[in-house]
């Protein structure tokens, strides 16, 4: 197989010096790599084992059924999205996220867009970036609400309903959502602090419904309280 780009989303220590990488990557979609030596004492390469770093894959052919291996990864370019707390804890959460969102999805250059242009709005120091891109992955994968007149959003149907079905969904949450969907441009939408953690409570319960197996990823606790 030739060597293509994929942004690292987690990684889980095997062994004593190895590893198994968790990535999306441009060509093949969600892929899991291991790769051999990485924790011995001379090799380098763990400085990069930073989610979202976004890197070449070297994958060895593959032999049988099993996970394929790795002859090397290289950074293709560096990111300052871990020079703050804020920006780190969006990181993580993310990428927690994704882990599990995407363990399922085939290459999917809109996808792989989508979290480029993420990344590259936290770059830019828009720390509501994972809210707006929550919802655009939502509309990437064919779930996202379907717009109409009424005002409450129910999360179970993703239909917009005269009446008020989930108390998450307020109608300030339900109009914001309805915003974000029809919006050229998302990303330039600000969200007031005070709405910040029920919007994103709300994301997550639309995931709950829409999303097969989907769980709270275990890093909501800190991105709550660092945006409180």
């Amino acid at each position: 197989m030739n060597s293509q780009n994929g942004f690292l989303l987690s990684y889980i220590k095997y062994g004593e010096n190895d590893a198994i990488l968790h990535c999306f990557t441009e060509e093949e979609g969600f892929q899991s790599y291991f790769y051999k030596g990485i924790y011995t004492q001379r090799n380098k390469k763990k400085a990069l084992l930073l989610p979202f770093n976004k890197l070449t894959f070297h994958p060895k052919p593959l032999k049988g059924n099993g996970i394929q291996s790795l002859s090397k990864f290289e950074l293709v370019e560096t990111s300052d999205i871990y020079e703050d707390i804020k920006k780190n804890t969006v990181v993580f959460f993310i990428s927690d996220f994704l882990n599990q969102v995407l363990k399922n999805e085939n290459k999917n250059i809109l996808i792989f867009n989508g979290i480029e242009e993420f990344i590259h709005e936290l770059e830019s120091q828009n720390h509501q970036s994972h809210l707006i891109f929550m919802i655009r992955l939502l509309k990437i994968q064919g779930v996202a609400p379907l717009i109409n007149d009424y005002t409450y959003l129910d999360p179970e149907t993703g239909n917009f309903s005269p009446f008020i079905i989930h108390q998450l969904f307020r109608e300030d949450i339900s109009a914001l959502w309805k915003h974000i969907i029809s919006s050229p441009d998302p990303y330039s939408i600000k969200i007031p602090n005070s709405m910040r953690r029920d919007f994103l409570d709300s994301l997550l319960v639309y995931y709950h419904y829409h999303i097969t197996d989907f769980k709270i990823p275990a890093s909501l606790e800190v991105i709550q309280q660092i945006f409180e």
